[in-house]
């Protein structure tokens, strides 16, 4: 998936440096080196995929409840500058908020399969919708995907 063996699995650390996330040379006409949060187009992408998202959770009665603050904007925009930071840009949720710690912050909620696929099901359509060429919706789908199985906390209902 990448040229870079120190890509953390989901739930892992961040990479160390930013922009450690890149497409290996000649795939998809990418610039070696690249970030892939400079080859999506930046803030302005992950702002549109993580808004999307959040209008299917919005509705979802599973998902809705886990979100302490009545507005899901603080919500979208904690998971925008996660996103942004591990695809390569800016660091400004450790600089906010400290080292991710995924498992450790989503530990409070329950995170079972349905919550898991639900959660799935919001963000494949946010995926979809972004219309990203197929090697970078890949990468990102994959990881994605990863990160919710690595969410689990709980198999009871």
């Amino acid at each position: 998936m990448t040229d870079d063996a120190s890509t953390p699995l989901p739930g892992g650390p961040a990479p160390a440096t930013p922009g450690a996330v890149h497409l290996r040379d000649g795939e998809n006409g990418a610039a070696l080196g690249a970030t892939f949060y400079a080859q999506v187009g930046g803030r302005p992408f992950f702002e549109g995929l993580v808004n999307e998202f959040y209008r299917g959770v919005a509705t979802d009665p599973v998902l809705k409840p886990m979100y302490p603050e009545a507005d899901l904007g603080p919500a979208a925009e904690r998971l925008t500058m996660f996103l942004e930071q591990y695809w390569g840009g800016p660091g400004t949720y450790s600089e906010q908020r400290g080292h991710p710690r995924l498992r450790q912050r989503h530990q409070p909620f329950k995170v079972n399969p349905d919550a898991r696929d639900r959660w799935l099901l919001h963000m494949r359509a946010a995926v979809d919708q972004a219309g990203l060429p197929p090697l970078q919706r890949d990468q990102l789908w994959d990881y994605l995907e990863r990160a919710a199985f690595a969410m689990l906390n709980t198999f009871d209902d």
